[in-house]
């Protein structure tokens, strides 16, 4: 599980390790890794890294050091090398001498462009991890005559570093560069930041507990059930699902057949779709309604269900039946507009709820806005419940303050559905048993690989995430 660490706490460990380290060694340590980077990135483009242009855009501070000292590592690799002060009165003094040593250009802002149109790689030097809001006018003027691939120090210019926000010109790498330790921007913007890359500067040990978290394939691996010898359908885990209806069965058919291919030991559907649902997977065994169901280990609600006075009476008997809950789509907005449901819950039954920004603000009467984790957070504290709060980067608060962030694998799942199958896969996860946090951060896993893997680079649909979760599932299994 990878940690990821707000820059506050970065900042404080950097100056923890600083005043332990010999003056200069962290920014030759994290330079001489960027431009190990920014040649491969070179050799990727071009087919080299000898005779190869690269320009630097320098700011003020630590970042533009960075840059800087890479370029003098570049230039004994035969790159050439030119670098645009921003603010030449602020440049990192050692930085600048030790490019001017290696034989590396400045450049003048105004003859900047010419030398920016001619570059195989840029380097985005121009701002930190303390910078906030959108690159000024100068700045944004150069980094809109990029053409070549960019490599970002630390995190893009411009993209806010704790929440990924973007408010105005900001830069947009193919690689970010960042030292010691992962920071929000990195999972919460990856469209910004292109590939991430790690240089280790031996920052970990000044670090306490990560502020945010994000699953690898191993970790879902590690918790995903699988059955064993001594399983059956019962140990296997038994979801209901309560969604859909006659004139709109699809919800009902997705999220249950989401369930069946995660590997439930056994699904059961209630409500008006139910023949439907059988036709497409006879192995569910169907009833016309939740009190007829039969005992389960965990409910999905909502997925088409209607938010009328049928709908409520629906989830306040699920709520009551003492079982982890997965609520989704009207069941959110039943929650909203009547709160009072919620008194059926027993406090220690777990709920999950999984909210889009629309849903979100009739949750909590206001949009996610920008920082969206601490959006999250506040949801999953008002309703003591784990909130994951979808959009192009999932993010997972759990009542206790945990947080895990899901960045995806393109936008495949931006079709119509892809929230039943979501829905499916959480709720199987809590039938067998999991942490309702972590069942939604590895549902959440699965569902956008599922996405991929069923797009292949071209739009797919929701029956088609459904249809790839056995693939997804046998990649996961690959990595234990």
């Amino acid at each position: 599980m990878q940690g990821i660490w707000t820059t506050e706490r970065i900042r404080a460990a950097e100056d923890l390790l600083l005043a332990r380290t010999p003056d200069g060694e962290l920014m030759r340590r994290a330079s001489f890794g960027l431009a190990a980077e920014v040649a491969g990135l070179l050799a990727e483009y071009t087919g080299g890294v000898s005779g190869r242009r690269v320009v630097l855009l320098v700011g003020s501070g630590n970042n533009g050091g960075d840059a800087l000292w890479a370029g003098a590592f570049l230039r004994r690799r035969g790159v050439a090398v030119a670098a645009v002060l921003l603010k030449p009165e602020k440049a990192h003094p050692a930085g600048l001498a030790a490019l001017r040593r290696s034989g590396g250009r400045v450049v003048s802002t105004a003859d900047s462009p010419q030398w920016i149109e001619r570059a195989d790689v840029v380097v985005d030097g121009i701002v930190g991890i303390s910078a906030r809001g959108p690159l000024r006018p100068e700045a944004a003027e150069l980094v809109a005559r990029i053409e070549a691939p960019v490599v970002a120090v630390d995190l893009p210019s411009g993209v806010d570093p704790d929440t990924g926000a973007v408010d105005g010109p900001h830069v947009t790498a193919a690689r970010t560069v960042t030292f010691g330790a992962l920071k929000p921007v990195h999972v919460l913007a990856p469209e910004e930041c292109g590939e991430v890359v790690l240089v280790d500067i031996g920052l970990r040990p000044w670090l306490d507990e990560p502020d945010l978290h994000r699953l690898d394939l191993a970790d879902v691996a590690e918790v995903w059930p699988i059955p064993g010898p001594e399983d059956d359908k019962y140990s296997q885990g038994v979801v209901g699902i309560a969604a859909g209806s006659a004139t709109y069965p699809g919800a009902a058919v997705l999220a249950s057949g989401s369930a069946v291919r995660a590997t439930a030991g056994m699904v059961r559907y209630a409500g008006h779709a139910a023949d439907v649902v059988r036709s497409r997977w006879p192995e569910i065994v169907a009833t016309g309604s939740v009190t007829d169901a039969g005992r389960v280990q965990a409910w999905v609600v909502g997925p088409g269900i209607g938010t009328g006075g049928e709908g409520r009476e629906i989830l306040r008997h699920i709520l009551g039946q003492g079982v982890p809950v997965c609520a989704d789509a009207d069941a959110t907005t039943i929650i909203a507009n009547t709160p009072e449901v919620l008194d059926a819950r027993d406090p220690d039954t777990p709920l999950v709820l999984t909210p889009h920004a629309g849903e979100y603000e009739r949750l909590m009467g206001r949009r996610p806005g920008s920082d969206r984790v601490a959006a999250a957070r506040e949801a999953a504290k008002k309703y003591d419940a784990v909130v994951l709060l979808k959009g192009h980067c999932t993010v997972v608060a759990a009542p206790d303050g945990r947080v895990a962030v899901n960045t995806p694998r393109g936008s495949w799942l931006a079709t119509a559905g892809s929230g039943d199958v979501l829905t499916g896969l959480v709720g199987s996860l809590l039938a067998a048993g999991l942490d309702p946090w972590l069942a939604a951060a590895a549902a959440a896993q699965v569902h956008s690989l599922a996405g991929a893997l069923a797009a292949e680079d071209v739009p797919t649909s929701a029956s088609g995430l459904v249809d790839a979760i056995p693939a997804a599932l046998r990649l996961v299994r690959a990595t234990a």
